[in-house]
């Protein structure tokens, strides 16, 4: 599908405003609709002990208890535990105010899509959910946005053609309390274009790091199809000071193929055009093959990086695999274990 020239006049025709402004109240509409369901799935899931988003230790001390396997080794109390000689952990409590970051990856490959949504709007959702959860207490949320570099128009489609990598159109959206900033910044999240050519995920997710923030809550949302190499690195020193959550999306055809004949196959982030023979058995299973195995790369990264991992599917219901994960951290944290 051909993209749109962009308009280069400052004072753009009467007919690109009345566009816009249609553009940004189908905008609004959805993201209202969209903060109705995540209300009424999520309200109620998280009332009591709010220990952060991602239910688990906070960052004040608070009691000890008893050492239980899967407890992290780093908050022992070795005082308490040579008095009594048995181990003991010490507990903690959330803080008064918790501020989260969304670190929200909009690469042209998140403009993709052969299930229900595409892999743009569920990494949206999954922003807005996110932000429910945190401002509902009044506490604070930003957000750190990435898409694509620019390709040059006229080197768009060549096979051949050299394609720039860097680490593409970053914006930082600063951190505030209440429903109505909390509104403005997905609008700014969901008005965010996705422009062809790479950007650097690890890039994105430093901007976290940079400049140091008190201890809080981190949530990355990406297709994180990237090499791990490139973003590995900076989500395990964001780890160090904050709970990370990884939200990984993912197309069903990015796992197999189906049987479809010749299929011309673009490259949303070069360009590249390849005609792929999906009738050819051994191909499709090589492809789940490498699929498999470039997924369970990406699993094993963000577990060594201490990452709590949720993946949503854009074929399956998002918002209910979100209920699922937060209900399961709870029972993890009930059975003193956060991971």
């Amino acid at each position: 599908m051909a993209r749109a020239a962009a308009v280069t006049s400052t004072t753009p025709p009467s007919g690109n405003r009345e566009s816009a402004q249609a553009a940004d109240n189908r905008s609004g509409a959805v993201l209202a609709r969209l903060q109705l369901l995540v209300t009424r799935k999520l309200d109620g899931l998280l009332q009591g002990d709010y220990a952060g988003l991602l239910p688990g230790p906070g960052s004040e001390a608070g009691e000890s208890r008893e050492y239980r396997p899967g407890d992290d080794v780093r908050r022992m109390d070795w005082p308490v535990t040579a008095r009594t000689t048995t181990p003991h952990v010490r507990r903690t409590v959330a803080d008064r105010e918790l501020e989260t970051w969304l670190a929200v990856d909009l690469s042209a490959s998140l403009d993709f899509g052969t299930g229900r949504w595409l892999k743009r709007e569920v990494v949206i959702a999954a922003a807005a959910a996110i932000t429910h959860l945190t401002v509902r207490g009044g506490n604070r949320i930003g957000a750190v946005v990435g898409s694509g570099d620019e390709v040059p128009a006229q080197r768009r489609g060549r096979r051949s053609a050299p394609v720039p990598v860097g680490p593409g159109r970053l914006v930082r959206l600063p951190a505030r309390s209440g429903r109505k900033e909390a509104q403005g910044m997905l609008r700014a999240i969901a008005g965010t274009e996705s422009r062809p050519g790479r950007s650097d995920l690890g890039a994105l997710v430093d901007m976290l790091n940079r400049p140091p923030r008190r201890r809080g809550v981190a949530v990355v949302i990406s297709d994180f199809l990237a090499p791990p190499i490139q973003w590995a690195r900076p989500l395990r020193k964001l780890r160090v000071r904050h709970d990370v959550l990884a939200i990984e999306v993912v197309d069903p055809r990015e796992l197999e193929l189906p049987d479809v004949g010749v299929l011309p196959v673009v490259d949303p982030e070069t360009g590249e055009l390849h005609e792929v023979q999906t009738a050819d058995p051994g191909l499709r299973h090589r492809y789940a093959a490498a699929a498999a195995a470039q997924r369970a790369e990406i699993s094993a990264a963000l577990r060594t990086a201490g990452a709590a991992h949720l993946r949503l599917r854009t074929d399956r219901d998002w918002l209910l695999d979100m209920v699922r994960f937060v209900a399961g951290q709870r029972h993890a944290r009930t059975r003193g274990t956060t991971r």
